[in-house]
């Protein structure tokens, strides 16, 4: 039995007690018959009313005239009439007492562009949930309720997965064709003209059922709500998957800052989903995969991933890919070895991945043996076989009992993976995932499946503390003087820096020749000359910066040719130790909020593809935890005999960063940090840009 969820705003249009069926038809394969024939198919708890003056009845039931001659006030009214008679027919749907409408057709009229825009007003002027305008519908599987224009498929088991789609391509592909997942709601949000997908999933993660929630995201419209609605889902333990598209850089073209130009309009939602453990995807069907191995709820305990295959080659396969995606396999205990050597042909080796087909005299035996020795290894923290499951062969029934046998003795997920996505399995995969053991299609998925998995098991492993605020005094001095107009120069920048505990590389400004070499020489050589006249941002792309003058000499004469060419402005700093070149930036989204980038520093800090976003502020565990995912990384961690650098002081050079960012919202519109040196020593900010929100091109 259903465990009933609380009271919910979305309650008359996703459970109603009772539908009007406007614009009902007999025709067959028109909207309006399809939308009679899918209603009264599956729902038996819900009054269904069809209502065209038509007709006396329509597929056995009573058929009504007018809103108005309805037995009893409906909760929803499902509208399948065309864009002409859409306005009249919402306004009688209101004047009837509904809390709710689906409307399918497109609202776009050449003739009145404003219709869609008008009958939001309408909807939320009497408190109406709507979904739609230019929705395929949807599908309540738990009450088996079908408000659709088409028809659908009646197979499909209810589950606890959510599904909300702002495409309606996208939204029947998942839901009309694998049966393997299984679905409690399905929703085609369309134009979202006054319900949106914030409101959906806000829905979702409070119903018992749901065990994982999905959607796929041209845009957020309600971004305050859609927040709300990841926290609730973060607070419940409901891993949520997005796939988002539109990563654009249109709004990135009045950028001052390297992380203004980087981050497009994506940036901010990066930096959502990061904190709030979102699951991001880039395909269907790695989110698919994702669904499969998160829909029946199994903990995922700690530590790596151990797969066995049956083939020497396609165990290579897997190393290779997993390697692709930085992803490791769990080391395995000296124990759990000498359990697969006892249970292994002579010359298989004892190792993760395994391999573990030999004579094949004893498959069954053996393979049972081995997969229950790696799934009950503590560095385990789950198990798949890799095999191209096909119906029909004696050797993959055999698999199938191996699986089932090892599921029933443990609590760890096990899956079966295929390396080809079209094998024949159907029935095979249908079976098992429904049991528990979810099958997934190809390499590539499979593995990113596992990869999401332990990210978010790791996301929700952190704290959620926040850092420590930023002294009182110090933001206050800075909002005041970043509100007051003037520009900040490159030394002004670097002091906002130290002020909020980021250590920056000494410097001295100078306004003629004697100054500048005065300047070096109580620096002390070498150091680095740099043009400070007002207006330049990137120095060195204008030839405004000269490196590692070693006596007063060389500062004099590099000072004369950038003084003829840029101006007398200019400022002295030490040379920076050796290092690994990283860039911190800023980025304030006016959905979202303050955020911080993550980057490759230097002059490839725009042409590596190296960054990460984060909200503002962010703690030093969290922000080094998806540094230790970026291909940076391994140059921090030393190369060629290399010291590893100080990442105790990057991760707290990040966390500062980030508060000041935080501290600064509203006053400061971009802010670079670029190169942050990061070295043994610990790390050092050498250049900063700092764009007073006044500043911003417009």
């Amino acid at each position: 039995m259903l465990t009933p969820a609380a009271a919910h705003r979305l309650d008359p249009l996703l459970v109603p007690r009772s539908i009007a069926l406007l614009g009902a038809s007999t025709r067959p394969d028109s909207a309006g018959n399809d939308m009679v024939v899918m209603a009264a198919a599956g729902s038996h708890d819900v009054r269904l009313w069809p209502v065209n003056p038509k007709y006396a009845g329509i597929e056995g039931l009573t058929c009504y005239g007018a809103l108005s001659d309805l037995p009893d006030t409906p909760d929803h009214v499902a509208i399948a009439l065309g864009n002409e008679r859409l306005e009249d027919a919402l306004r009688a749907a209101i004047d009837a007492g509904a809390r709710a409408t689906t409307i399918l057709a497109s609202a776009h009229d050449v003739d009145d562009p404003e219709l869609a825009e008008r009958l939001g007003d309408m909807a939320r002027e009497a408190g109406v949930q709507m979904c739609g305008v230019n929705c395929m519908g949807f599908y309540n599987i738990e009450t088996s309720l079908r408000v659709c224009g088409f028809a659908s498929p009646m197979d499909m088991t209810p589950g606890g997965i959510a599904w909300i789609s702002q495409s309606g391509s996208v939204f029947g592909a998942l839901a009309h064709n694998d049966r393997r997942p299984r679905f409690n709601i399905c929703v085609s949000s369309g134009a979202e003209t006054v319900t949106t997908a914030a409101d959906y999933l806000d829905w979702s993660v409070r119903q018992p059922s749901t065990k994982v929630a999905a959607l796929f995201l041209e845009t957020v419209r309600d971004p305050q709500g859609f927040e709300c609605a990841l926290a609730e889902a973060s607070a419940r333990r409901i891993p949520v998957v997005v796939l988002k598209v539109g990563r654009t850089e249109a709004s990135a073209r009045m950028a001052l800052s390297h992380t203004g130009a980087i981050a497009g309009n994506d940036g901010a939602y990066e930096a959502l989903f990061r904190h709030y453990g979102v699951i991001r995807v880039r395909t269907m069907d790695e989110m698919a995969a994702v669904l499969l191995l998160l829909q029946d709820g199994r903990d995922i305990p700690p530590g790596g991933l151990a797969t066995l295959h049956d083939s020497g080659g396609e165990r290579e396969l897997i190393a290779d890919i997993a390697d692709d995606l930085g992803m490791g396999f769990a080391p395995l205990a000296e124990a759990t070895a000498k359990r697969l050597a006892d249970n292994l042909d002579p010359g298989l080796k004892p190792e993760n991945p395994l391999d573990a087909w030999g004579t094949g005299r004893a498959h069954e035996a053996q393979f049972t043996a081995c997969l229950n020795a790696l799934t009950d290894d503590e560095n385990v923290a789950a198990t798949g076989m890799f095999l191209n499951l096909r119906e029909g062969y004696y050797l993959h029934e055999i698999n199938a009992r191996v699986l089932r046998k090892v599921r029933d003795l443990t609590e760890k997920p096990l899956f079966l993976a295929t390396n080809y996505a079209m094998v024949r399995h159907e029935n095979w995969a249908r079976a098992l995932t429904s049991e528990g053991i979810p099958v997934l299609d190809g390499t590539e998925e499979a593995l990113l499946a596992i990869q999401h998995l332990f990210g978010y098991r790791d996301h929700c492993a952190r704290s959620a503390e926040q850092p420590s605020a930023a002294p009182r005094d110090v933001v206050s001095r800075w909002q005041k003087r970043l509100s007051g107009g003037a520009a900040l120069d490159e030394a002004e920048a670097l002091d906002l820096l130290n002020d909020f505990g980021i250590q920056t590389v000494p410097h001295k400004r100078a306004n003629c020749l004697d100054d500048a070499v005065a300047a070096a020489e109580a620096l002390g050589y070498p150091v680095v000359l740099k043009t400070a006249v007002p207006g330049i941002l990137h120095k060195s792309d204008v030839g405004g910066v000269v490196l590692a003058l070693k006596s007063g000499d060389e500062v004099a004469a590099a000072y004369d040719v950038m003084a003829g060419r840029l101006g007398p402005e200019v400022l002295i700093s030490a040379m920076a130790g050796k290092g690994t070149e990283m860039a911190l930036g800023a980025l304030f989204d006016d959905q979202f909020g303050p955020c911080i980038m993550i980057a490759a520093g230097g002059t490839l800090i725009e042409v590596l593809d190296d960054r990460v976003f984060l909200r503002a502020p962010v703690r030093a565990d969290a922000a080094l935890a998806v540094v230790q995912d970026m291909r940076i990384a391994r140059l921090l961690a030393g190369v060629r005999g290399a010291e590893a650098s100080d990442l105790d002081a990057l991760g707290t050079a990040i966390e500062l960063f980030s508060v000041m960012v935080a501290s600064l919202a509203g006053t400061v519109a971009e802010i670079d940090i670029n190169p942050l040196i990061a070295s043994p020593a610990g790390v050092c900010a050498v250049d900063a840009l700092v764009v007073p929100h006044n500043k911003k091109a417009t």
